[in-house]
Order: C-alpha cells, then sequence, then structure tokens
C-alpha cells in the first residue's frame, strides 16, 4: 500500500472485497502505542483516504492478549513548559483525527484499555470476541481521564462510562457487559471478532461509496459539536488533575494485578 507502516502495523487489502485490516502488530507490548507507531497510524489513515480500492477498513490488534493498551507506559512524550501546549500524541492516531471518512470496524480480542478509546471512539462500531475486556487505568495512577472519558460518554450510557473512568484498573468490563450498554455491538465466540468485523466490513464496502461516507459524516456530526466542547476542556483538566510523572510510576509500579470482572 505504500504507507511505510512495516515495523508496528499490517496493513492488508483485499482488492476484491474494498475490504483492509490494520493490525496494531506489537503483541510483546500488549499492542501499546509508542511514538513511532502513532506515527504509523497517522500515516496509514493518509494513505487509506487516497486508495479508491480500500471502501472499509477493520482495525484490530496481534496477538490475542489485547486489542490495545494504550500509549506504551516506556515512553517519554516531551512537553512544553505551559499547561496551554501540553502534546498528546495519541489525539492523532484515530481515523476522524486524519479525515478518513471511510467506515472503520473494530475487531477486538483481550484487554482494551486507556488509550485504546481513542481508536475505539473513532471507529462506527465494535465486534468483539468474548475474551474482551475493556478498562480506563487513568484514576488509579494518578491521571485524569479527560480525552477518554469525552469519547467513552458518547458511546455508553454517562453512569457507565463514570463508572469504568473512576474505577480505574479496580473493575473490568466483560464483553457481555460491553454488548449490554452499547459499547460493543457483538460478541462472538473466542478468536471470531476479525472474521466477523470483516464480515461486515465487506458488506458495507459493497453498498455505494458516497452514500456510505456520507453516512459517516452524518453519524460524526450528530455527536461533533459535544466531543469539540468536551476535549476544549481535556488539557486544563489534564494540567490541573494529573500527578507528577514520577509519582504516577509509583503508582503504577504499586498496582495490585486483582480485579473484578463484570
Amino acid at each position: 500500500m505504500g504507507t511505510g507502516a512495516a515495523m508496528t502495523l499490517r496493513v492488508v487489502a483485499d482488492k476484491d472485497t474494498g475490504v483492509a485490516v490494520v493490525t496494531l502488530d506489537r503483541p510483546e507490548r500488549l499492542n501499546a502505542i509508542d511514538l513511532e507507531t502513532a506515527a504509523e497510524l497517522a500515516a496509514v489513515w493518509s494513505a487509506l483516504r487516497r486508495d479508491d480500492s480500500v471502501r472499509a477498513v477493520v482495525l484490530t490488534g496481534a496477538g490475542g492478549r489485547a486489542f490495545c493498551t494504550g500509549i506504551d507506559r516506556g515512553v517519554d512524550v516531551p512537553q512544553p513548559t505551559s499547561p496551554y501546549m501540553a502534546d498528546d500524541p495519541l489525539l492523532t492516531v484515530g481515523p476522524k483525527s486524519n479525515d478518513l471518512w471511510k467506515p472503520v470496524v473494530c475487531a477486538v480480542n483481550g484487554m482494551a484499555c486507556g488509550g485504546a478509546f481513542y481508536l475505539l471512539g473513532e471507529s462506527e462500531f465494535v465486534v468483539a470476541d468474548s475474551t474482551a475486556t475493556f478498562f480506563d487505568p487513568h484514576t488509579t495512577y494518578g491521571m485524569v481521564s479527560a480525552y477518554e472519558s469525552v469519547l467513552m460518554a458518547q458511546r455508553m450510557p454517562y453512569g457507565e462510562a463514570a463508572r469504568m473512568a473512576l474505577m480505574g484498573t479496580a473493575e473490568r468490563i466483560s464483553a457481555r457487559r460491553a454488548y449490554e450498554v452499547g459499547l460493543v455491538s457483538e460478541v462472538t465466540a473466542p478468536g471470531e471478532a476479525l472474521a466477523a468485523a470483516t464480515r461486515c466490513a465487506a458488506v458495507i464496502a459493497g453498498c455505494p461509496t458516497e452514500a456510505v461516507q456520507g453516512t459517516v459524516r452524518a453519524l460524526w456530526a450528530a455527536k461533533e459539536a459535544a466531543r469539540t466542547a468536551g476535549y476544549a476542556q481535556a488539557p486544563h483538566l489534564i494540567a490541573l488533575g494529573n500527578l507528577p510523572g514520577e509519582r504516577q510510576a509509583e503508582l503504577f509500579g504499586e498496582r495490585s494485578r486483582e480485579h473484578r470482572l463484570r
């Protein structure tokens, strides 16, 4: 495809069906996103905008243990001294943030947490296998869940989004519960989410392109104003509420491995 994303992403396009499968390929890091992967994601979405043979996209994660666990905690993200100019490398990893209006379906197996919600929140819908779990670790580590909470509040009832964000690592939402509250549109047998998502994408890719992309724009427009307003608050809330990085690291090191699955 000419995206240059050979290191941490795999992109396989089926010219017959019009579906491209984009795979986060860092299973040894639970598909966490480092700066290279963030740049590659942006490059892939940009390339897909210009590839007329691709009419729908499936996004998934390699390895079985996780779809994505957000930002790689080993990554150093240099910040300007001003809280008005905080840099968040995940703000540009999603398809909508890169002006891609072709439909994106996420296929989730294993863990999806934290910064994974940037990707889930900018997809059209989510298919998960029964092993999938969803949680937001921010508060446990002394961090404000800002952008993630805005996106999940548009995907789930307020009480469910609030509970997930506030309970941190103490709870995980099962695939079944995620389906019940609307975060997930279909639950499959273990290992079957990718196939199910690809079937859906192939159906969508078979419809007239202009109608599909116009529908995606209309759906996004229905919630874009609220998302923009929420995002405008996020940098200041993060600057005010996040603990210093050293203390975050301490809390991460002290984290409990125990959690409740609901």
